[in-house]
C-alpha cells in the first residue's frame, strides 16, 4: 500500500483482478486497504475454480462485509470487457504457485487484459509467469508496468525472455523473521549494496604504489587496440598499483600515448607471440582485443600451462579456449572467467534458455573449480561451488562495444590488490554497473559508452565507501 500512495495521487481509480487462491486473496486485501484510503477501486473475482483458497474466502468476506458492490464475480468464459484507460489494473489473478502454463479461458482472459491499453500493476508476480523456470515462448503471461514483490525477487524476474513482462520490480518488506531467512539456504543470491559493503577495502593510507599490487594485462591486436586501453585505464581506476600491458609491437604507441601510467611490453609485431613478464604479477588480466590468430593461440596455451595463480580470462582469450577445450582443465584453480553468453556457448554448448545456461555454468564452476561471471542485463557470479549471484546494478545504456573490456580490467585491478577472486568478481561487477547507473543519470543511456563507465568509476566507489 505505501508503494502506491507514494505514487499513484489519490484520484486514481483502481481494478483488481482477483483469481481463487492466495495471491487472489492478497488482491481483496489490497482493494480492502485501497478503498479504505479512500482511493476508488473494485476487485473482480474470476471464478475459475469453484473452490477458493481458505485466505481468498476469508478476504472475500471481509471486503463484501464492508460493501458488496466492492466485489463483482466473473464467471467462466466471460470476459471484462469496458475498462476505461485512465483506470489501473492491479493483477492478483494468479501467483507464485503455478505449476503448469495458463490454459482455457484464463490464458485467453490474461492476453484480453494484454490488449489494453491501462497502467498494470501485478501483486507478487504478472499471473502466468513462473517463479522460477523460463516459460514458453506462446504462454499467456500478463504484461505489467510496475510489480510489487514480496520480500525476494524470483529468478524469471532476472531473465531476459521473462524478466520483460514484469516491467519495474518494487520489493516489499513483508516483515519475515531475520533468523529464519538467515538460516534458509539458496544457491540463488543477489549482489546489493550490503554484500559490496563487506568486500569493500578501503585504501591503506600508509601504503604505496607496490601495496596496491601489480596487474598485467595481455591482449591487443592490429585493429583492436582500443580493447586495451580502455582495459589498462579501467585497471587503473579500479585501483591498482601498478599496471603493464602486454601488446603487440602495432599496439606500443597507441598505449603509451593513450595511457601514460600503464607500462608496455610487446611481443610480436601485430599479434602477440608469446606471454612472458608475467611471474612477479599480482595479478594476470587476458583476452581484449587479443584476437584468435594461430601463434597467439598457441602462446595462449603455454601461459595456461605454466601459471598457478588465479587469471581473469576475457574476450578472444575465452574464444581460442573454445577452439583448445582441453585448456578448460588447465586454468588454475580459483580463476575468473567472464563470457558473454555466445562466448559461453563456445565453450560448453548451446543451451534452450538464459536460465539453462546458468544451470548448465554452475555445473561448468564447480567441474573446473572456476569462478565464471556469465555477463547480462543482470550479469551472474557463479562461483566456484555452485553459487549463483545476480548483479542489480547496470542498465541497456551498457550495451556497448568495450563494456566487456572495462570490465575484465576492473576485475583485474581489484584481484591485484588482494580482494580473494570471488570478491573481486562481485565487486567488479556491481562497480561497472554502478558505473554505468550514475553514468547514464547524467548523460542518458543512449549517449553511455564503454569509456564512460571508467570515466564514472570514481563516483561508483565514493558511492560504496559512503555505505
Amino acid at each position: 500500500m505505501e508503494w502506491i500512495e507514494d505514487h499513484l495521487p489519490r484520484e486514481t481509480l483502481f481494478v483488481t483482478l482477483c483469481g481463487t487462491g492466495n495471491n487472489g486473496g492478497d488482491g481483496l486485501v489490497v482493494t480492502r486497504m485501497l478503498h479504505q484510503r479512500g482511493y476508488g477501486v473494485k476487485a473482480f473475482l474470476l471464478k475459475f475454480s469453484k473452490d477458493l483458497s481458505p485466505d481468498c474466502l476469508a478476504n472475500l468476506h471481509r471486503l463484501q462485509g464492508i460493501d458488496k458492490d466492492l466485489a463483482g464475480i466473473v464467471q467462466p468464459d466471460t470476459f471484462i470487457t469496458d475498462i476505461p484507460a485512465n483506470i489501473v489494473i492491479i493483477d492478483a489473478i494468479l501467483g507464485t504457485g503455478l505449476s503448469r502454463p495458463t490454459g482455457g479461458w484464463i490464458a485467453a482472459f490474461i492476453e484480453h487484459i494484454n490488449q489494453f491499453p491501462n497502467k498494470k500493476i501485478a501483486i507478487d508476480i504478472p499471473s502466468g509467469l513462473p517463479a522460477d523456470l523460463i516459460p514458453d515462448k506462446d504462454a499467456a503471461i500478463l504484461k505489467v508496468e510496475d510489480t510489487l514483490s514480496f520480500q525476494f525477487y524470483k529468478r524469471s524476474f532476472l531473465h531476459p525472455e521473462s524478466g520483460r513482462f514484469a516491467g519495474n520490480i518494487h520489493i516489499l518488506d513483508i516483515g519475515l523473521d531475520k533468523t529464519f531467512i538467515n538460516g534458509t539456504h539458496s544457491q540463488y543470491k543477489t549482489i546489493g549494496e550490503e554484500e559490496i559493503a563487506a568486500i569493500y577495502k578501503p585504501r591503506d593510507a600508509f601504503g604505496n604504489k607496490g601495496t596496491f599490487g601489480s596487474a598485467l594485462l595481455a591482449g591487443g591486436s592490429y585493429g583492436k587496440m582500443g580493447a586495451m586501453v580502455m582495459c589498462a585505464r579501467a585497471c587503473l581506476r579500479s585501483g591498482a598499483g601498478l599496471v603493464t600491458v602486454l601488446s603487440p609491437a602495432c599496439g606500443y604507441s597507441i598505449l603509451q600515448t593513450a595511457v601514460p601510467e600503464a607500462m608496455c611490453q610487446t611481443s610480436g609485431e601485430q599479434v602477440i607471440e608469446a606471454i612472458e613478464g608475467w611471474e612477479a604479477r599480482s595479478a594476470i588480466g587476458i583476452g581484449p582485443g587479443l584476437g584468435t590468430d594461430t601463434r597467439s593461440a598457441a602462446a595462449l596455451a603455454a601461459f595456461i600451462k605454466a601459471c598457478k595463480a588465479p587469471l581473469v580470462v576475457d574476450a578472444d582469450a575465452l574464444n581460442l579456449v573454445a577452439r583448445q577445450p582441453e585448456l578448460l582443465a588447465d586454468l588454475p584453480k580459483g580463476s575468473i572467467i567472464t563470457p558473454h553468453p555466445k562466448e559461453f556457448s563456445r565453450l560448453f554448448g548451446e543451451n534452450t534458455n538464459s536460465m539453462i545456461q546458468l544451470d548448465h555454468a554452475r555445473i561448468q564452476a564447480m567441474r573446473y573449480n572456476i569462478n565464471i561471471v556469465l555477463k547480462g542485463h543482470h550479469t551472474a557470479v557463479i562461483t566456484t561451488e555452485g553459487e549463483c549471484w545476480y548483479n542489480m546494478t547496470g542498465n541497456a545504456g551498457m550495451a556497448k562495444g568495450g563494456s566487456g573490456d572495462v570490465l575484465t580490467g576492473i576485475i583485474t585491478g581489484l584481484l591485484a590488490q588482494g580482494y580473494q577472486p570471488l570478491e573481486a568478481a562481485m565487486a567488479g561487477v556491481y562497480l561497472h554497473g554502478l558505473a554505468g547507473d550514475i553514468a547514464a543519470k547524467e548523460i542518458s543511456q543512449e549517449a553511455l559508452t564503454a569509456s564512460d563507465l571508467i570515466d564514472y568509476l570514481g563516483k561508483a566507489f565514493l558511492t560504496v565507501a559512503r555505505k
